[in-house]
């Protein structure tokens, strides 16, 4: 398992970037590059639910939410993987990155915010996770720094 980190400079009050990253359209916009006509469901709940899951609604991962600060923080864990509409958080191949988590921070100063996105990952996906987030945050930034 591997940490990896993306920090973006953004000239943008931290709330608008929270609502760049986690509404339900321009969240589709800047996780393209993860996978084309991703979404996502939470219950915004701390200990509760959250899946991130492709096009199809269908397939994804199983994470909770380990720490919500709104709009500075978000820590999630993932649990598992959701498999034609099932989940399973109890086979080898999810106990092997079960676990792991993914965390967004947001720290403003002088008008600019900085967004660091961070995430523990199998080394296989390493590639993945470096083109999805420096396009996605780029998205980001040109999304939140719109009049």
């Amino acid at each position: 398992m591997v940490t990896l980190s993306y920090t973006i400079d953004i000239k943008a009050p931290a709330e608008k970037i929270w609502n760049v990253l986690w509404d339900e359209n321009t969240y589709r916009e800047w996780t393209k590059f993860f996978s084309e006509g991703s979404q996502y469901r939470s219950d915004w709940k701390i200990h509760g639910r959250t899946y991130f899951l492709d096009a199809s609604g269908e397939n994804g991962m199983v994470s909770t939410i380990e720490s919500l600060r709104e709009p500075y923080e978000v820590v999630f864990k993932h649990l598992g993987m959701m498999e034609n509409g099932v989940e399973d958080t109890n086979s080898k191949e999810v106990m092997e990155w079960s676990g792991s988590q993914e965390k967004y921070f947001l720290t403003e100063f002088e008008g600019h915010t900085k967004l660091v996105g961070e995430v523990q990952t199998l080394e296989t996906y390493e590639e993945h996770m470096k083109t999805g987030f420096e396009k996605g945050f780029e998205v980001v930034k040109r999304l939140a720094e719109q009049e």
